[in-house]
């Protein structure tokens, strides 16, 4: 792989992502109104994945992205394959009820294994690598895993091990965890090529993107019609996926979820030798803590760090300033590495960490909220944006029946309020209870 730091891929934050995609050029803008079976709204993983299901059934398609294909979170995540939800099956038990999260347990692999289906089916150059290990730093995070295994099994996951303390080195070279847990069926990719990927896959099949297209109407009816600033698309549904980028293009859906930004690095190449010591397996790690870090090795021996939050989608003055501490608490032999790269990037939470999906009207559906847990569930209920569209909604229909709830305080108090919980259970983590 050459140089990514000498490339440039204008109209995407600076990230490795961007400076090494396989596919830089730019889809031209919409102009002039033309008509489709399903206009799509967001050219990320959930409106690309819904596209590319809906594509290879024979619908035809449009999607439309104001800005690049992966702009937002979808291409510039920590390109983790994180199996499940942002809550665990239990809790989703507890909240909704046994059928529910048996549903919901019965299909919770299912975004991994889209991912590797597409990369094998549309032969996606996306660095995919498997395995993923979960660092605990406390017996009681241990016991948690231990728990959270369990549950897995009991809905049919059966790549799960524990790792005692003695085994961390087999899988990362540091001292700061007291064991952990391994996931056979996780992984990791460069998100934004795997999404520029599925986009090329889509187009093969007939479907249209374009870019630099930011919808500024959306008229409901019969025959919605979906408008940018220099055309329109009319079409007999329309899939709403912005996520956290949607703006205040819909706020029926917009205030029921708040955008929330990590921070992201990546240092210089590294040593082989020296990686392959960090990382010896070569799975991605995050641990176990409310406001977690997560790394990686990448396909040219960077270690890509990230970490930090920010309520409201605000970034730090300092992008690095509170996540490469922390990586140098994971590795101090860093202390001399360059970071080449560092940006940030907005993810959807909602008040219940569960993604929020339902109907604006009979032919208008969205999917948004994925809480931090997108990679994997943005390709799923991509799918099922689908399969719904084509008269096959009982997978959709589980979904939208989950109660959303508004955030405590509207956009005023709801960043101090989360603030505030982030910081309880931030407290919790560091005294071990």
């Amino acid at each position: 792989m050459s140089d990514p730091t000498s490339r440039s891929n204008p109209g995407h934050a600076p990230s490795w992502y961007a400076a090494s995609a396989n596919d830089k050029r730019a889809r031209v803008a919409l102009t002039g109104n033309i008509t489709a079976d399903v206009c799509i709204i967001g050219a990320g993983f959930t409106g690309i994945s819904a596209a590319l299901q809906l594509a290879e059934n024979g619908f035809s398609v449009v999607v439309l992205e104001g800005e690049r294909i992966g702009f937002g979170a979808s291409g510039r995540n920590g390109g983790q394959i994180v199996n499940g939800y942002s809550r665990d099956l239990d809790t989703i038990a507890r909240r909704y009820g046994p059928a529910k999260a048996k549903a919901l347990g019965a299909i919770s692999l299912e975004g991994a294994a889209i991912i590797r289906e597409r990369v094998a089916k549309y032969a996606i150059d996306c660095d995919l690598v498997d395995g993923g290990f979960f660092a605990a730093f406390t017996d009681k995070q241990i016991r948690d895993l231990g728990e959270v295994r369990a549950t897995w099994q009991k809905h049919g996951h059966t790549g799960l091990e524990m790792v005692s303390k003695s085994e961390v080195g087999r899988y990362v070279k540091t001292d700061r965890y007291a064991g952990g847990m391994i996931d056979r069926l996780g992984g990791h990719i460069h998100p934004l090529n795997m999404v520029l990927g599925e986009a090329r896959a889509v187009e093969s099949l007939g479907g249209r993107i374009f870019e630099n297209s930011r919808v500024t109407a959306l008229e409901m009816g019969s025959a919605p019609v979906v408008r940018t600033e220099k055309g329109s698309v009319t079409a007999k549904y329309v899939l709403v996926c912005g996520n956290a980028y949607l703006g205040t293009l819909l706020p029926a859906i917009g205030d029921r979820m708040m955008p929330v930004s990590s921070q992201v690095m990546a240092t210089e190449p590294l040593d082989a030798n020296l990686i392959a010591e960090l990382l010896p397996a070569n799975y991605c790690v995050e641990d176990a803590n409310y406001i977690l870090d997560y790394y990686r090795r990448t396909a040219d021996n960077r270690l890509l760090y990230g970490g930090g939050i920010g309520y409201g989608g605000q970034d730090p003055a300092n992008l690095t300033g509170v996540i490469r501490p922390n990586m140098l608490k994971t590795f101090p032999q860093l202390e001399n590495t360059k970071i080449e790269f560092a940006w940030s990037g907005n993810f959807a939470l909602t008040l219940t960490r569960v993604p929020h999906i339902g109907r604006l009207a009979d032919n208008v559906y969205f999917s948004h909220g994925d809480s931090g847990h997108g990679v994997t569930t943005t390709h799923l209920l991509g799918k099922i944006l689908g399969e719904a569209v084509a008269g096959h909604a009982g997978r959709f229909d589980v979904w939208a029946s989950l109660p959303n709830l508004p955030f405590p305080g509207g956009k005023v108090f709801r960043v101090p309020l989360t603030m505030l919980g982030a910081w309880w259970y931030g407290l919790r983590d560091r005294l071990g209870v």
